[in-house]
């Protein structure tokens, strides 16, 4: 992010409340002699920028943070014009819970002039590589006062915390308008299905409304970061594909407490434990390849990989397994030949890497940061 402020003259930093932005944004303030910040949904701030554009002006030497800054949506447009006369890179940082509306404004209005950087949950690669710490990543999930509480009680009891100020709070501030009671029962049907399709009909019929509500419900949710929806692959092979996205929470440890999984022997005992391991896994993709594209093979037989990731003219394929002695069945190797992929992954809970076969290794989480 460093870099990203010695480039833009803004940079948008987006993520879901309590990730730790504002942490983030206090140490890089820090950095930058006469660093200034305003709390949006402050009274007091928002007091001190009744004429944005005069105190700003003021301030164009320094670099100004604008926390929660979707809670102002009139200040982009003065932003824009704030930049187009000062271009001077590291003006200001904007953070957001990545409201539809918050990407919406910055999008038309600072087109050409920000970058955005997005701040998920821990990665493994920043919680130990030993196993007890990676298992807690999973169970716990990796916002930091989840994942840094005293016991798995503790853990447990923020992240529900968590839930319901988003479904009565946060989300109704970011814009859904909905009952709490029906977010709640939607995030946790869709915590049962994590890492499968996605299908929208059922979901309206299990809560008594529509189908295109449902979906309004869904995108707004992985608008604001809780969710991700990984597409199905499409290309050139002679095979019936599924067409219909996979549905993964991003914090696994948010669907753990969903499921009422209160700790690690519960997560580890549950049906879901496997794809916990694949949303931490694909949490991981994302962020140490977000130029990839990201998708997941399968075919109406049934063959099948967790993720293809693209990258130009290349293509890898990575499996996830959340066991120590990992084994692929034979839709796994039947899709590395629909998709003419010649390196495989399959990323498991070992240590150390070793082949599988020619072309597919096992390997531990971290070991995905590289993929050549």
């Amino acid at each position: 992010m460093a870099a990203d402020l010695t480039l833009f003259p803004a940079v948008v930093l987006l993520g879901p409340r309590q990730i730790g932005k504002s942490t983030l944004a206090r140490e890089l303030g820090a950095l930058s002699p006469g660093s200034i910040s305003f709390d949006l949904e402050s009274p007091r701030d928002r007091a001190r920028l009744t004429d944005p554009e005069l105190l700003l002006e003021e301030l164009a030497d320094r670099l100004v943070i604008l926390d929660e800054v979707q809670a102002f949506p009139d200040l982009f447009p003065v932003l824009r014009s704030l930049i187009d006369r000062n271009r001077r890179p590291g003006r200001f940082l904007l953070l957001g819970s990545a409201s539809p509306l918050l990407i919406r404004q910055a999008s038309e209005s600072l087109a050409g002039r920000v970058s955005y950087l997005e701040l998920g949950p821990f990665l493994p690669s920043e919680v130990g590589d030993d196993r007890k710490s990676l298992l807690d990543r999973v169970s716990r999930g990796g916002f930091p006062d989840s994942f840094l509480a005293t016991d798995d009680s503790a853990s447990l009891r923020w992240r529900l915390a968590f839930v319901r100020a988003y479904v009565e709070r946060d989300l109704p501030q970011l814009g859904l308008e909905a009952p709490a009671s029906l977010l709640r029962r939607l995030w946790t049907m869709l915590a049962h299905l994590q890492g499968q399709t996605l299908n929208t009909s059922q979901l309206a019929s299990s809560l008594g409304i529509a189908p295109a509500t449902v979906r309004r419900y869904v995108d707004f949710m992985e608008s604001a970061l809780l969710i991700r929806l990984l597409p199905a692959w499409s290309g050139n092979v002679k095979k019936r594909l599924v067409t219909a996205p996979r549905v993964y929470l991003r914090d696994s440890g948010v669907a753990a407490a969903l499921l009422d999984l209160g700790n690690l022997e519960k997560a580890m005992g549950h049906p879901s434990w496997g794809s916990q391991w694949e949303s931490v896994v694909l949490e991981c993709l994302a962020a140490w390849h977000p130029d990839a594209r990201l998708s997941y093979y399968r075919t109406s037989n049934g063959a099948e990989v967790d993720f293809v990731i693209e990258q130009g003219e290349k293509r890898w394929v990575v499996e996830a397994k959340a066991s120590s002695a990992p084994q692929v069945s034979r839709g796994f190797w039947s899709s590395l030949e629909d998709l003419g992929v010649r390196q495989a992954f399959v990323c498991a809970m070992v240590e150390e890497a070793y082949p599988l076969r020619e072309g597919v290794r096992v390997v531990p989480v971290t070991a995905l940061v590289r993929l050549d």
